[in-house]
């Protein structure tokens, strides 16, 4: 199991999934490698040596292939990005003061994070071995197996052709100008901009093109918005992608006692897909009234917008909230009744502090 800092939040050990508290995030462009959440479905941690490692690509491509590691980064152009990754259950904790979610983690704010990630193209590997023109999804499987289907399976899922050839999508063996940690992928992970972290698999081992999406568990049952009333089960809902708009406070931190009158408060913002952040406004009156939050320039095109905003607060408690607004004129719901569903994916609704100020 990975070593993690005394401050994480663990929410299981076998898997490991924690998550940092939000003072690690806050002000900070890229997320230490030490304090970036952790979500896995296997109970350990696969330990690959990079000297053998191999990625085979197949399905519906002209060529067949098999690349090492040393073939990648000799073959393909090296590309570096800044993103930002986010599990489709970050804030889900929120989603269970509306209604129980059995079974599943209870994630509080900190189930995102945002590196630089170096590597090749997935599109540049993807032509290399010739694409069909019959295809429609790839494939992506992990060396991760895990009981959670009810039978012992890798970790699959897939994201459509189109996503998959765009110049964003990464295979990458560095994070943070380091090489990857086993914990979070090593030797290659997949990284999907704008995408539910789902769809970035770690210790990948091999890439299929189909002309369907996965029929795996994790694409075909897990990941899904479902309606409230259903029940999870093969085929419905619908598969989970491009991340909603959404925000969070980062400081100060929930229940923080802080000085009465002007009081810095940072955080972040990020929206999926194609669409960019563009306004984020914060409110201590329950969202009557609302004061237009300063954006920082992003660190890249597929990273979290930092902001911050300075408020006047009187002495007593004040519940902060705030909201995102994206490119598309999209803004976070207010309530999270709205959004509840019972696998307790994507919560966006506003998010809130409650501060103390003497």
């Amino acid at each position: 199991m990975a070593t993690q800092p005394a401050e994480m939040t663990v929410h299981s050990s076998q898997p490991y999934n924690a998550e940092p508290p939000r003072s690690a995030l806050a002000d900070r462009e890229l997320t230490p490698v030490e304090a970036f959440y952790h979500r896995n479905h296997a109970p350990e941690t696969p330990r690959i040596d990079p000297a053998a490692w191999t990625l085979r690509v197949d399905g519906l491509v002209e060529r067949p292939a098999t690349f090492s590691l040393g073939a990648l980064r000799e073959r393909f152009a090296e590309h570096t990005d800044v993103v930002t990754l986010q599990c489709a259950g970050n804030r889900r904790s929120g989603l269970m003061e509306v209604a129980d979610l059995p079974g599943e983690t209870p994630w509080g704010p900190g189930a995102t994070g945002t590196a630089r990630w170096t590597g090749v193209r997935l599109a540049d590997v993807l032509r290399d071995v010739g694409v069909d023109p019959d295809a429609t999804d790839v494939e992506l499987v992990g060396a991760d197996v895990t009981d959670e289907p009810g039978e012992p399976e890798p970790y699959t899922v897939s994201v459509p052709l189109e996503k998959a050839l765009a110049p964003e999508v990464l295979l990458a063996w560095s994070m943070n100008d380091e090489l990857l940690p086993p914990a979070h992928g090593a030797p290659v992970r997949v990284v999907v901009p704008g995408w539910i972290g789902a769809r970035s698999v770690k210790w990948l081992e091999r890439v299929t093109v189909r002309d369907a999406p996965s029929d795996g568990f994790f694409q075909a049952v897990a990941y899904r918005l479902l309606p409230a009333d259903a029940a999870p089960g093969r085929g419905r809902g619908v598969a989970l992608g491009p991340i909603a708009v959404n925000a969070d406070v980062l400081a100060p931190d929930d229940g923080a006692e802080v000085p009465a009158g002007p009081t810095r408060l940072t955080g972040y913002a990020l929206a999926g897909g194609d669409r960019t952040i563009v306004r984020v406004d914060v409110s201590t009156d329950g969202g009557a009234s609302w004061v237009q939050a300063d954006l920082d320039p992003q660190a890249g095109r597929w990273s979290w917008r930092l902001w911050h905003a300075e408020l006047d607060l009187p002495v007593g408690t004040t519940r902060v909230v705030a909201r995102a607004w994206d490119s598309a004129g999209g803004v976070q719901p207010a309530d999270p009744a709205e959004l509840w569903n019972p696998k307790g994916y994507v919560n966006n609704s506003w998010a809130h502090v409650t501060l103390h100020a003497m």
